[in-house]
């Protein structure tokens, strides 16, 4: 096979989508500006890494990603919790801006190599209740994390509670024109978002216009270049720092999981325009892709963003080349335009990043409501995350999220272990009984054990199933039909249980057995202490292969009755 120098997909575009495309790519590009500027503040570092995550990264994402019109950049929360990694990890100025770019390439690494491991639905673990938790703690930081520059005054303390109370306790220390440009900035957006036609170029709208006034007005308030420069260039090659790698390992693995968490519903909510089924695995070698070309180009660590995804659809995008404009024309303006970024207010930007904040929180409401409204232990697993997200480092929420999603999932699995007994009815149908107390000695009982496959469940099932005392010549079959794995506290229970059912006389069958649970009974073993003939395998028709083994049980029944006539004859 030769290697395609042009990838297909290039080949199949339909040139009538090329202006919707360009345009949907300079709407994103537009949107990028502000919103890079305003996250890159959220982490702490220069402004200008914001505008660069929009560059080399997105560009790599959008050629490579299963989600065809992904837009893969700096959201929000990535920022949070990449700022967070950076200060738990104490790097020092002298290590910037190297170390940020070793977290992009780490967290590069971790989903290049989990979409290798086609792990895509680890992501799933992290649950809706706690998504919704560290959205709202992560929103809350987000709006907090501006009382500097909504004010003038930076607040102390050691986690953002006590930085709240330090900020609201010296009123008397804010400085009011700065008070003064973040309320009006925060009112502008508000008023801009609510007019249909400019809606979507809201942001950039507030930042050219509230930065226009102030620079005309000579207002003496702080701005992007009094607390960073602003090169006049594109993102030139820069290697990692990668002697960090051990000190920021474990927090980079916690921003992968806030960036792949992000954009796992993307797929869902905006399907490939061909028709094709999107592939979360592959989203995540993509995103891992641009993560680790961006690393090397000055970015910040990205991720699928379904607002910025959202915008680039809206505006016509019909393929990859959305996203890829997009990164293009961020870079034209970046070049053209470089030295008005360095006039933009800090309060400017502490008043969108509000707005932004506060619209992520009303967004999650309706999730909270159902949240609520479900059960108990969602309702607490996502108020713990909230809540720990305020006092501990972000990037340790998100595990203790996905911790507390994996108790809640394993507690809800536990309860789904459902074992009943089945009775052939006059129609030859199965019917589902209750378990009797105590298998019936010379009789077949069939058991159907269903659903998930998880250790904690054997021990119920052994406290479930009927007691075997005092039983002889009973035929026992357990059905598994849709169980595609057993785990090695399965098995062992299985052979010991067949052994315990072997010592009273009596025997064990096993029915609906898939080729992949067979394979495991053949390389363990454990085949052979059921009995080769004792295990029936899957068929296409239902109940065929449960039919199969209670002719079977009949007959071997029938074998024990004719041992024991002619025992007792010889008697």
């Amino acid at each position: 096979m030769g290697l395609k120098v042009v990838p297909e997909w290039i080949g199949r575009y339909n040139r009538s989508w090329l202006a919707t495309d360009l345009i949907a790519g300079l709407t994103v590009a537009a949107i990028l500006v502000p919103e890079g500027m305003a996250y890159a503040q959220l982490a702490g570092v220069n402004p200008v890494y914001g505008l660069y995550s929009g560059i080399v990264a997105t560009i790599v994402a959008s050629l490579t990603t299963g989600t065809v019109l992904m837009i893969s950049t700096l959201t929000s929360a990535i920022a949070l919790a990449t700022g967070s990694v950076l200060m738990t990890a104490n790097i020092q100025d002298n290590q910037m801006p190297a170390a940020l770019f070793t977290v992009t390439f780490l967290v590069g690494v971790y989903m290049f190599v989990m979409g290798l491991a086609r792990l895509g639905s680890i992501v799933n673990f992290v649950s809706n209740a706690v998504m919704t938790g560290f959205v709202a703690g992560a929103s809350w930081l987000i709006i907090t994390g501006q009382e500097h520059h909504l004010t003038g005054y930076a607040p102390e303390g050691s986690n953002q509670i006590q930085k709240s109370l330090n900020w609201l306790q010296n009123i008397d220390q804010w400085d009011m024109t700065t008070v003064a440009v973040s309320l009006a900035t925060i009112i502008f957006m508000v008023v801009m978002k609510r007019v249909r036609l400019v809606e979507k170029f809201a942001p950039i709208i507030v930042l050219l216009v509230a930065t226009a006034v102030v620079n005309l007005l000579n207002i003496q308030i702080e701005l992007v270049g009094d607390i960073a420069t602003i090169p006049n260039s594109l993102p030139t090659f820069m290697l990692p720092d990668f002697t960090l790698i051990p000190q920021l390992a474990l927090g980079s693995l916690s921003v992968a999981l806030v960036a792949l968490a992000q954009g796992a519903g993307i797929s869902t909510a905006v399907p490939n325009p061909d028709g094709s089924k999107a592939s979360q695995s592959r989203d995540f070698l993509g995103e891992g892709l641009g993560n680790l070309a961006g690393s090397f180009f000055q970015s910040m660590p990205t991720g699928g963003s379904l607002s910025r995804t959202g915008i680039s659809t809206s505006a016509g995008a019909k393929s990859r080349w959305g996203g890829i404009f997009a990164g293009v024309f961020l870079a034209i303006i970046i070049v053209l335009f470089y030295n008005a970024v360095q006039y933009v207010p800090m309060a400017v930007i502490g008043g969108m990043l509000c707005v932004i904040g506060t619209e992520l929180v009303l967004g999650r409401v309706p999730d909270a409501k159902l949240i609520i409204r479900t059960n108990w232990g969602a309702t607490a697993a996502g108020a713990i995350t909230l809540v720990s997200a305020l006092f501990i480092p972000l990037q340790y929420t998100i595990f203790l999220g996905a911790g507390l999603s994996l108790i809640l999932y394993i507690y809800a699995s536990s309860k789904e272990l459902k074992v009943r007994s089945l009775i052939s009815n006059e129609e030859n149908r199965y019917e589902e009984r209750d378990l009797p107390e105590v298998y019936p000695s010379n009789e077949v009982t069939i058991i159907a054990v269903s659903g998930a496959e998880f250790y904690a469940d054997v021990p119920t099932l052994d406290d479930t199933l009927p007691s075997t005392q005092g039983v002889s010549n009973a035929v026992v079959i357990i059905r598994l039909r849709g169980r595609e794995g057993a785990g090695s506290t399965g098995l062992k229970w299985l052979s010991k249980y067949t052994e315990k059912l072997h010592a009273g006389g009596n025997q064990l069958m096993l029915a609906g057995i898939s080729p992949g649970v067979m394979k495991l009974l053949e390389h363990t073993g454990i085949v052979d202490v059921v009995g080769r003939e004792n295990v029936f395998t899957a068929q296409p028709g239902f109940g065929a292969s449960l039919d199969a083994a209670q002719a079977a049980a009949q007959q071997w029944l029938s074998e024990q009755s004719s041992k024991q006539a002619a025992d007792d004859d010889s008697d």
